[in-house]
């Protein structure tokens, strides 16, 4: 999958979600590229456009211990519940070094699962990681 591609995926996706949530499940999220010395920020949209990269490293470390315990393969998430504030709440592996955090800026995982439209609202998501899964973002 291409970049453009992925982009679309991804704002059809979060679209779906938060049609079935009544509400925004993520009201951020950042695609990047990792690697071992640096990264690029491929995409973002959220309200901290100015300043959500001064905090990244931060704001992924309670993702980054989670994803760091196991291999995750292209098509893999991982959630962290008690993420609160500007820490990303989940992350999607897209690709070989690409990956999707999302994040909602006011509220945990733990708040967003309480309401039992989150049954529904997760099913795009998994789609979507279905999607990555068998066409890799290169």
């Amino acid at each position: 999958m291409n970049l453009t591609d992925a982009r679309t995926a991804i704002i059809l996706a979060l679209g779906r979600m938060k049609a079935l949530y009544n509400q925004p499940v993520f009201d951020e999220w950042v695609l990047v590229k990792l690697a071992t010395e640096s990264g690029a920020v491929l995409a973002y949209d959220g309200p901290r456009a100015d300043t959500y990269q001064a905090r990244f490293k931060s704001d992924i470390a309670p993702l980054q211990a989670e994803m760091e315990a196991r291999q995750m393969a292209v098509g893999d998430f991982e959630f962290v519940p008690g993420a609160h504030g500007t820490h990303f709440d989940a992350c999607l592996r897209l690709g070989p070094a690409a990956y999707l955090f999302c994040n909602h800026t006011t509220k945990s995982m733990v708040d967003i699962r309480q309401d039992r439209l989150w049954l529904e609202a997760q099913k795009p998501f998994a789609e979507l990681a279905a999607k990555f899964r068998s066409d890799p973002l290169k």
